[in-house]
C-alpha cells in the first residue's frame, strides 16, 4: 500500500487556500473546516448581538465585529457570530489577531467545538477577557472569563435575567436583548 505524506498545513497555506475558495472554512490547526449554514433563530441572535454590541460601543475605543471576519487564535482560524477588538486594524483586514470578547450562538454541530475545543483555544488566547456562547432554543448560555491575574478561566451560567458585564469593553449587556423578535418555538437546527 502506497500512502503518500502530506506536510501539515500551516496557518499561511490554509490563508492562502481559503482566499481562493467559495465558501467559508475555519482552520482548526491541523486541516480546512467548512462553514456550514445556520437557522432563522440563530440568524436573529447574531443580527441582534452586534447591533447591540455596536450601538452600545459607539464612542468608546472597542469596536464589534459579525461573523465575516476570521480571527486567529492559538494557531487556528475561526468566525466567531460576533467578537469586538480593542486594537486599530487595516480596513483591508481579514484576519484579526487580538480579540478581546467572543460570542457564539451554539447549535447541534457544534455541540462540542464551541464549548471544548474553542473554549480551550480561546482560553489560552491572551487577549480575549471572555467568551459568551448562546443557546438559540432558550434565552440562556455560558460566560467563561479571565481571571483578574490571568492564571484561571471561569465559567458562569447565564440565565433569562442576566446581564452581561463586560468590564473590559465597558459596556453591560442583558441577555434578554439579544433573543428580540426570536421564537423559540420555531422547529430546526442550525449548524454555523
Amino acid at each position: 500500500m502506497n500512502l503518500a505524506l502530506r506536510r501539515p498545513w500551516t496557518l499561511d497555506d490554509f490563508l492562502a487556500w481559503e482566499e481562493a475558495q467559495d465558501l467559508r472554512y475555519e482552520f482548526d490547526g491541523i486541516r480546512p473546516v467548512a462553514m456550514t449554514g445556520g437557522t432563522l433563530a440563530h440568524d436573529r441572535i447574531q443580527v441582534n448581538l452586534v447591533t447591540e454590541l455596536t450601538t452600545r460601543l459607539r464612542g468608546k475605543p472597542c469596536r464589534a465585529h459579525g461573523n465575516s471576519l476570521k480571527i486567529q487564535v492559538m494557531g487556528s482560524i475561526r468566525y466567531p457570530d460576533a467578537f469586538v477588538t480593542c486594537t486599530p486594524a487595516r480596513g483591508d483586514a481579514t484576519v484579526l489577531t487580538e480579540p478581546v470578547v467572543i460570542f457564539e450562538v451554539l447549535s447541534k454541530h457544534t455541540a462540542r467545538t464551541d464549548p471544548m475545543v474553542k473554549n480551550r483555544e480561546y482560553a489560552g488566547t491572551a487577549s480575549v477577557q471572555r467568551y459568551i456562547m448562546l443557546e438559540q432554543t432558550a434565552v440562556e448560555g455560558m460566560m467563561f472569563s479571565r481571571s483578574a491575574d490571568g492564571d484561571d478561566w471561569v465559567g458562569h451560567i447565564l440565565d433569562a435575567d442576566a446581564l452581561l458585564r463586560l468590564p473590559e469593553i465597558g459596556i453591560e449587556l442583558p441577555l434578554a436583548v439579544l433573543y428580540d423578535n426570536v421564537d423559540l418555538a420555531e422547529p430546526g437546527e442550525d449548524s454555523a
